[in-house]
């Protein structure tokens, strides 16, 4: 059984190894289904892409300086 476990930890943290990157990934989306009626249709994808991109660098400047 510890094995079982040791195993779901493992393929869970592949998936959420940060949680506060997947918290904003989340909230990101969130706040996307809020707008979604006034921003044009073809400015969501980009807006998305965008604000991961944005999302990812401030993550990642965050962990370096932690080190």
């Amino acid at each position: 059984m510890n094995f079982l476990a040791s195993v779901v930890k493992e393929i869970f943290s592949l998936f959420v190894d940060d949680g506060s990157l997947a918290i904003g990934a989340l909230a990101l989306i969130a706040l996307l289904a809020l707008v979604v009626g006034f921003v044009p249709a073809a400015w969501l994808g980009w807006l998305f892409f965008a604000a991961l991109c944005l999302l990812l660098v401030e993550n990642t400047l965050r962990r370096a300086r932690k080190g």
